[in-house]
């Protein structure tokens, strides 16, 4: 796996029809990319979306939500889903979990795999770029986490605050 301590940014403007994260890290240090942080990642989805571009995510969650998690769900996750991008929740409190031990990751056009890295606090650390022939196996990965998703709108209608 090549790395990178950059976020994969110039992936986001040049994948041609969709781009998948599975976000399985309940929480993240205080040390998030510039995008996420100041607000610029809606502009990067409404900018795919607009290209014709699909951006969806499946957020593996445990309740009760920690502090941190639930204000990142009332805050950040509004602003992007209005911006367009589709959310998921696979809400592991009382099923199995179709995606334990798989880290978070990105996948591009079901070819190109982006594999943030964040140290033991949480702080984000860089992304890693595992081989391209690793591809199907973070298909499957997705396609698991998929099929026991619910829209988050629909999962914040019964748990959310």
């Amino acid at each position: 796996m090549s790395t990178s301590p950059l976020v994969p940014g110039d992936r986001f403007s040049a994948f041609d029809r969709e781009a998948f994260r599975l976000e399985v890290l309940g929480e993240h240090g205080s040390d998030w990319p510039e995008e996420y942080r100041t607000g610029s990642w809606s502009r990067v989805v409404m900018a795919a979306r607009r290209a014709g571009k699909r951006m969806y995510r499946v957020h593996v969650l445990t309740r009760p939500l920690s502090a941190c998690v639930e204000a990142d769900l009332e805050w950040g996750l509004i602003r992007h889903v209005k911006a367009g991008e589709e959310y998921h929740v696979l809400d592991v409190t009382e099923q199995e979990n179709p995606v334990r031990g798989v880290p978070d990751f990105w996948l591009f056009d079901d070819e190109t795999v982006a594999a943030p890295r964040y140290g033991e606090d949480g702080r984000y650390l860089g992304v890693g770029f595992p081989d391209a022939g690793e591809a199907a196996r973070f298909r499957a990965y997705r396609d698991a986490a998929m099929a026991r998703a619910v829209p988050f709108e629909e999962w914040w209608a019964t748990y959310g605050t």
